[in-house]
């Protein structure tokens, strides 16, 4: 639960917000994206302050995690593309110790990746316990773009859903703790983050002309998230559906999220090895 500033004639005040609850795609429901609005923020103001605090929040909290080493979050991004999962990155994790961060972004498979199992290369950048994993793209691609283009029959990809569950099942059952963030914009969204990046020399060197021929598969790529979300929400890897089409409020939100799973593990510094009594410094 996080907090959020409201000001009216009276002066301000502070209310509670359950994001996370808001937020979350309930097990065994059934998703449609059309009922998620982009632009929702929940009644939350931008507040520059609030956010700052949570970047701060969870450096204090990821030092707690280090010391701990008894969990090993993983945070796994998922969107369309400009959707916004580098600029969560880069903006949300921005306070932490990057000696304690591991982030993989899974691109088309190598060689060797395609000749093993699909998730061979995922259960590889999974997190040693004590340190934060960042997910930009992940397993679930190959329910996704594998889906989208008929890359495999449907008999294997519908089959990857319950993999997919079991697989996270072992993680969690082995101290991974996964959060899934899909990052939700509208198509007129993409256009504009498309054209600003025409647009802006600075930016020109992210497009692809695949991301402009994915465009023409928004629909399908539609279908395909809805059918994982629905499919692929436990109780242990749970999925959030965060409307991404303000950035600072998707900042906002992933962090809340990701502070409320972090002190929900009741993390704790350990005792020392040593008899400090014992040491005498001179």
């Amino acid at each position: 639960m996080r907090l959020r500033e409201s000001c009216s004639g009276a002066g301000c005040y502070i209310e509670t917000v359950d994001i996370g609850k808001r937020l979350i795609v309930k097990p065994g429901s059934r998703v449609h994206l059309k009922d998620f609005d982009p632009d929702d923020t929940l009644g939350c103001d931008k507040n520059n302050e609030l956010i700052q605090k949570n970047v701060d929040r969870l450096l204090e909290l990821q030092q707690v995690l280090y010391a701990d080493r008894r969990y090993a979050p993983l945070i796994v991004l998922q969107a369309m593309d400009a959707g916004g999962k580098d600029g969560t990155i880069r903006h949300v994790m921005s306070g932490l110790n990057p000696q304690g961060v591991q982030v993989t972004s899974f691109k088309v498979p190598t060689d060797e990746e395609r000749e093993h199992d699909f998730l061979w290369r995922i259960h590889k950048a999974a997190p040693r316990r004590g340190d934060i994993g960042i997910f930009n793209r992940s397993h679930y691609e190959d329910v996704l773009v594998v889906r989208v283009h008929k890359l495999v029959s449907k008999s294997v990809w519908s089959s990857r859903y319950e993999q997919i569950n079991d697989f996270e099942n072992i993680l969690n059952e082995n101290s991974t703790r996964i959060l899934k963030f899909f990052l939700h914009i509208s198509k007129d969204e993409q256009l504009r983050r498309f054209q600003q990046r025409l647009s802006d020399p600075k930016r020109n060197w992210k497009l692809s002309l695949p991301d402009f021929k994915e465009r023409e598969h928004w629909d399908e790529y539609v279908e395909a998230y809805e059918a994982a979300l629905s499919k692929c929400s436990t109780k242990h890897a749970p999925w959030y559906i965060i409307p991404a089409n303000h950035k600072w409020f998707r900042n906002y939100a992933i962090s809340s999220i990701v502070i409320d799973s972090l002190e929900g593990m009741k993390l704790r510094y350990p005792p020392a090895s040593i008899d400090l009594s014992s040491i005498q410094l001179t």
